[in-house]
């Protein structure tokens, strides 16, 4: 990718010439594929953290975490995976992922049975299982996937928030 219009900061081994125009072009370095994983995970566990809150005890400031059913400041909640592991074929699965607290999800390593538990409960006898079978795909991210994830999960928190002053206002 080229960009024109160089800032006084970038060394002169990455400028070049445009011959046609005579204007001074720079490389615009492309963010490694790790950082924009890590800002699409921190958009999802935003959203997903937000959505539980609401859902939870109506607020934005706290949230009941899914496996102790304790209430907990935003801030001292997770988005804790039900199939633990992160692995790419349920990173981002907004129904196998909740608002969990770090004794839960750190420490008592996702409390599986609980969670089992509370999974059913939610969405049914069975959806532990389609879950589990999700998680098994091979799933790979690319750069461009990651950054449209990232977008998705930062447009649908954004919406989460109107909607949640907009009921705030009736």
């Amino acid at each position: 990718m080229i960009k024109q219009g160089c800032d006084a900061l970038q060394s002169k081994s990455r400028l070049s010439k445009d011959k046609s125009s005579s204007k001074t072009l720079c490389k615009v370095k492309q963010p490694k594929k790790t950082t924009v994983k890590k800002r699409a995970w921190d958009a999802f566990s935003k959203f997903i953290r937000t959505r539980d809150c609401l859902k939870t005890t109506g607020t934005l400031e706290r949230g009941i975490c899914i496996t102790c059913h304790q209430e907990f400041a935003f801030r001292e909640l997770q988005a804790g995976h039900f199939i633990p592991g992160r692995h790419n074929a349920n990173l981002f699965s907004e129904k196998g992922v909740h608002a969990q607290c770090s004794a839960c999800n750190k420490w008592g390593l996702g409390k599986p049975l609980e969670y089992r538990r509370a999974i059913v409960s939610l969405y049914g006898e069975g959806y532990d299982e389609v879950l589990e079978k999700e998680s098994k795909e091979i799933k790979k991210y690319s750069v461009q996937d990651l950054t449209e994830i990232c977008e998705k999960y930062k447009m649908k928190l954004k919406e989460l928030l109107n909607e949640s002053i907009s009921k705030n206002n009736n």
